[in-house]
């Protein structure tokens, strides 16, 4: 009976060893894959923030040339603003993607300027930019694969179960809203000389 309550009490301490194991690893996992989405999401941010330091610089440069192209330069202008201002995600998205569509505008606003494009400052500031549409892609592909991994992490059983006790929510993708905007990227100046 001793040697019975013996092995019962060892497997009853392995079982118990096995779960605070269990929990221990599943807890590190999300933590890291927590910390893993902010860390990218922070290089997503840079990126942003690249961008937005580049902006009125470019405009500058723009309208030294195109004095009459106002209203883009405003639109420009005001989408960095509110690019800027932006904090939560589905905000950011939005605005940063109107962003963009301004920046089309101005970048199609040089082709009526051969002056502009042969402009040394000009051309330095489209690599610049091209440079960060790039590594701002790179960015949000990151972003987005750690967001894949910690969504799953989360959501699979049993791991569902304590990350629920740990509040840990399902975060969004850093997703292009306007279908048009899913093509290739209209910032192009590869006929820039």
């Amino acid at each position: 009976m001793e040697l019975a309550l013996s092995t019962g009490s060892w497997v009853a301490v392995g079982v118990g060893a096995v779960v605070v194991l269990w929990v221990v690893i599943t807890f590190n996992g999300i933590v890291r894959l927590r910390n893993r989405v902010n860390e990218a999401f922070s290089g997503v941010d840079v990126q942003l923030k690249r961008r937005h330091d580049l902006v009125p610089n470019l405009v500058k440069t723009v309208k030294a040339y195109a004095k009459h192209e106002r209203e883009t330069l405003e639109e420009v202008v005001e989408a960095r603003g509110a690019a800027e201002q932006a904090e939560a995600m589905g905000d950011r998205q939005q605005t940063e993607n109107g962003l963009s569509r301004s920046l089309d505008k101005l970048i199609a606003l040089v082709e009526r300027y051969p002056e502009l494009k042969a402009d040394g400052n000009f051309r330095r500031l489209h690599g610049d930019l091209v440079q960060i549409e790039n590594d701002l892609q790179y960015a949000r592909r990151y972003y987005n694969g750690t967001v894949r991994d910690h969504n799953t992490r989360i959501q699979q059983f049993p791991a569902t179960v304590l990350a629920a006790l740990l509040s840990a929510k399902p975060r969004e993708f850093f997703e292009i809203e306007d279908p048009a905007e899913r093509g290739t990227q209209q910032i192009s100046f590869d006929d820039v000389e």
